[in-house]
């Protein structure tokens, strides 16, 4: 999973308030930044919530390596994906071990969601997918599903992965990803490990600025930080 995965921003805190890297050598992400505290009188949504997402990669990348465990080469594509373009919410990998009979899907979600149910996915119209969460980290969740290579190829055609969740107050809770592009990384060449690393360096600088210049707004806005009491 890309190591953009850095922050939520308000939008995941009030709808959920309401080599390569392998699953057994999974890191947690950078800290999140915490979210601005919401006004008083904001409520909780109710009912259903849907989110149409963008990339926050100008594209897919895929990366391979060997698997430690097993010594075969394992190739994942990934993108990482936002309700806006500089505010990354979701990532989403597919891995595919060389000779094994099942692909891997797997996404890293948003902290405060109901765990047992699980996810459930979809390309386009095709039937559901089932799939569980892994492992937890304060500011995100590693879910994954097994699937057979059908899944897969259906993705690479596919325009949309429709991932379902449930909130920590049971509403059900709809990511919609664009798959515009996956199949052509997931067949093509696999990203240098040094460009990968440039890539993931500017994609980090840019998310910073875009972050430093929203603070500066915020701060124009609201006037200077109070000064703290006897100084």
């Amino acid at each position: 999973m890309s190591k953009n995965f850095v922050r939520f921003g308000v939008f995941a805190s009030v709808l959920l308030a309401g080599g390569p890297v392998l699953a057994q050598q999974a890191q947690a992400p950078a800290p999140a930044a915490p979210a601005p505290a919401a006004p008083a009188q904001q409520q909780q949504p109710q009912g259903p919530v849907k989110a149409d997402l963008v990339p926050v990669q100008p594209d897919w990348t895929k990366v391979c390596g060997s698997d430690p465990q097993t010594h075969k080469e394992v190739c994942y594509t990934t993108r990482d994906f936002g309700v806006q373009a500089d505010q990354p919410i979701l990532a989403l990998a597919v891995y595919d071990p060389k000779g094994a009979d099942l692909k891997v899907v797997r996404l890293l979600l948003p902290p405060g969601l109901l765990l047992k149910p699980g996810f459930r996915f979809a390309v386009d119209k095709n039937p559901q997918e089932a799939g569980a969460f892994e492992i937890c980290f304060p500011n995100g969740c590693f879910a994954e599903a097994k699937v057979k290579p059908a899944v897969v190829d259906s993705m690479k055609k596919g325009e949309k992965l429709t991932v379902i969740v449930k909130n920590q107050v049971n509403n059900e809770v709809t990511f919609i990803i664009p798959l515009a592009g996956f199949g052509k990384s997931f067949d093509g060449p696999a990203v240098d490990p040094k460009v990968l690393e440039e890539q993931q360096k500017r994609l980090q600088d840019e998310l910073q600025k875009k972050a430093g210049e929203e603070r500066k707004k915020l701060e124009s806005k609201g006037g200077a930080p109070a000064t703290p009491a006897g100084k």
